[in-house]
């Protein structure tokens, strides 16, 4: 089933979320302060293009440098790209079959807003 809607996922809607986090990705990697932003709208990139089958769980050896990146990731990149995540999930929740798509853009919100100190690791 897994793979069934993550096939389905990249067609509607992982493609285009992913190059998304990607063009985030590239320019903050260009502006060399910021490339663990960079780094981190990568992964987060890798887990659009695939997300069912993993989660996001919090780093324990995350510290105050990630809350204090998390505020500057919010307001140059993470509230578009939630915003992103909300249209894309309003738009796949108006069918029957993109409910559980729509529901799997609702549950990248927290990570799009906020990316540092977490990390994503295959389910069971």
């Amino acid at each position: 089933m897994r793979l069934i809607l993550n096939v389905i996922w990249l067609v509607l809607c992982g493609l285009w979320m992913a190059l998304g986090y990607i063009v985030a990705g590239i320019i903050c990697c260009i502006l060399i302060v910021t490339i663990p932003f960079g780094l981190a709208s990568f992964r987060i990139a890798a887990y659009a293009l695939w997300p069912f089958g993993r989660t996001v769980v919090d780093r324990r050896d995350s510290g105050a440098a990630s809350t204090i990146g998390n505020v500057i990731w919010f307001i140059f990149a993470g509230l578009w790209l939630a915003i992103g995540h909300v249209l894309t999930g309003v738009a796949l929740c108006i069918t029957i079959i993109g409910i559980p798509l729509g529901v799997a853009n609702f549950k990248m919100i927290p990570v799009s807003l906020m990316p540092l100190g977490k990390e994503i690791v295959e389910l069971p």
